[in-house]
């Protein structure tokens, strides 16, 4: 039974949404300096790595991520390859990718995956994201849940429409996800963000399990 995990590690290196605070993770307290036990500290934005968005990140509605339905985070999965040219996930795309009707939680593995391969730490502006009508897509679809291989389901600098269009709807973003070593097909999806009260998403634990 191979279980991939398509968790970003959380490191100070790692890539962050310009504008957002740098991860800090440091011992506090140290068996070596004498103490007794092992303390880190982590300091970190709730959108860094793998992540869940909650509506209330765009919507400014108060829908914060402790109240999400953990049954869309938890369940069947189809991770679907989007073509290496592509430079956005459109509707057509969508359409062309022949994603088969009923599929709740869907996965798009474009060639973002290669930067977490090459161990890419900087942020990439120029990463492939899902535009406004691509949203439209999945909500027409019956998606409940949208996973992304790199930090924004939408294009840089186009974060809005396709943000709102699918948090309007209900459907659960997660971003982030390190998807280079997982073949497209069908899985079962376990994803569980930490349960922040009042926040506007979290990190999150991802797994995909054939």
């Amino acid at each position: 039974m191979p279980i991939y995990d398509i968790t970003l590690p959380i490191t100070p290196s790692m890539p962050v949404w310009p504008g957002d605070p740098q991860v800090v993770l440091e011992r506090v307290a140290s068996i070596d300096a004498g103490a007794h036990a092992n303390v880190s500290h982590l300091k970190t934005g709730v959108h860094a790595g793998t992540h869940v968005d909650a509506p209330h990140h765009f919507l400014n509605d108060h829908r914060t991520v402790e109240n999400l339905p953990l049954e869309a985070l938890i369940g069947p999965a189809l991770v679907v390859q989007i073509p290496e040219e592509r430079t956005t996930v459109a509707a057509a795309d969508l359409e062309a990718a022949a994603i088969p009707v009923g599929v709740e939680r869907l996965l798009l593995k474009t060639r973002n995956s290669a930067f977490w391969r090459a161990g890419q730490n900087d942020f990439r502006p120029d990463f492939v994201g899902v535009t406004a009508d691509g949203a439209e897509w999945l909500v027409g679809r019956g998606v409940r849940l949208v996973g992304v291989d790199y930090l924004s389901v939408a294009p840089y600098k186009q974060s809005g429409p396709t943000h709102e269009i699918l948090l309007r709807a209900g459907v659960v973003i997660v971003e982030g996800l390190d998807l280079s070593v997982v073949p497209p097909g069908r899985y079962n999806l376990y994803c569980l963000p930490l349960k922040l009260v009042g926040s506007d998403g979290a990190p999150a634990r991802a797994l995909l399990v054939s």
